[in-house]
């Protein structure tokens, strides 16, 4: 979901936001700054639109398995002080010479290709009694003869739809409300899910006595953060909106133009059809895995574009139960490159109210913030 996806790299959004001259994020309609404009000392992504920013500098964090203070000087992130932020410039400049002169300006060399979630690359072999799966997207590569044996993306998503309880069942629930607790790191938390039909959702968790609230409303997303609001960026927008949708399995075949089907990996002893599409607006890449006897969605990996690579977010899906007429998974476990967070789901009400002013975005004033 996407309220824990952001909260894992909240650190990083906080530290970075830091060297900005403006507010951290820019609401939808207003004029679009670029770094350069926004945030202070930008001198290799001068061009980048400003929200992009921090969603590069997480792609970096999680690359090189870092905190923001690996490179910049704490509180003061505009500052030269230390030699990792030269050397990472000059890397950035690297991965793009490379990947203009070798790859036709296409992203097929990252932070990562190196990195692999450390500082320091390895340049020699590690001799190794196991072999690793390379992270990052991956689809396994179908011959023509297998790929003639799968059944079309049209037939697999309308069986998810089939699965869930079918259109007319789904489209009968307007509101849902969920309560359970949230595993962060072996402590549980209570929380709340509100969420509205098509696409607003809002989470409140209860960490250490406090709240802590996720908000979209199919247009504005934010999170309540210490000393204020995070209004989220256009590629977090996006994320938020795929995640709030009530009606995914009726909706979906209208979000995407194109399609592709392939023999997805075993989940949980489970065969899957992995059906993947690139991004389209207002839409992250997403890859979608599903049961192969059930229909029911396992799996769904989204990736945010930044100028520097690929941010990917998995979802993985449990515990579906009958509620209503429709299927919904009771349990999930959603996975970032810093960590991993699982949602059980105690109780679920459907169409009952839920009032508007949850939807409504909080004032970026601390005081006003829930």
């Amino acid at each position: 979901m996407q309220d824990i996806a952001l909260r894992a790299g909240i650190g990083l959004v906080l530290l970075c936001a830091a060297a900005s001259t403006g507010s951290p994020g820019k609401a939808q309609g207003q004029e679009q700054k670029t770094a350069a404009q926004q945030f202070k000392n930008i001198q290799i992504l001068k061009d980048v639109p400003a929200e992009q920013l921090i969603p590069t500098m997480q792609f970096i964090s999680a690359s090189l398995g870092v905190e923001c203070e690996f490179c910049h000087v704490e509180h003061q992130m505009d500052k030269d002080d230390k030699k990792e932020k030269g050397y990472a410039r000059e890397m950035m400049k690297m991965q793009s010479e490379i990947d203009k002169g070798h790859f036709e300006n296409k992203l097929e060399v990252t932070c990562y290709t190196c990195h692999r979630g450390s500082p320091h690359p390895v340049g020699t072999p590690i001799l190794s009694g196991k072999a690793e799966m390379p992270a990052g997207p991956h689809v396994q590569k179908d011959d023509d003869a297998s790929r003639s044996n799968l059944p079309t993306a049209d037939q697999i998503l309308d069986k998810y739809l089939k699965a869930v309880g079918g259109a007319e069942a789904l489209l009968k629930i307007r509101t849902r409300v969920q309560k359970g607790s949230i595993d962060v790191l072996g402590k549980q938390n209570a929380i709340e899910v509100y969420s509205e039909a098509p696409d607003k959702r809002v989470s409140i968790s209860h960490p250490n006595g406090g709240s802590s609230v996720t908000g979209y409303n199919g247009q504005v997303g934010w999170l309540t953060i210490p000393g204020g609001v995070h209004r989220m960026t256009a590629p977090e927008r996006e994320s938020a909106n795929l995640d709030a949708q009530m009606y995914l399995a009726a909706r979906v075949q209208k979000m995407y133009k194109e399609f592709h089907v392939h023999a997805g990996e075993e989940i949980n002893g489970r065969a899957t059809y992995l059906v993947s599409a690139e991004a389209t607006d207002g839409h992250p890449e997403i890859q979608m895995y599903l049961d192969q006897q059930t229909g029911l969605l396992l799996r769904l990996v989204r990736y945010t574009q930044t100028p520097l690579g690929k941010n990917p977010a998995q979802v993985d899906y449990r515990d579906y139960r009958d509620t209503d007429g429709v299927k919904i998974p009771y349990e999930w476990t959603l996975a970032r490159p810093n960590g991993a967070f699982t949602i059980h789901i105690d109780q679920v009400q459907q169409n009952g109210p839920i009032d508007p002013k949850l939807f409504e975005p909080p004032s970026e004033n601390p005081q006003s913030a829930h």
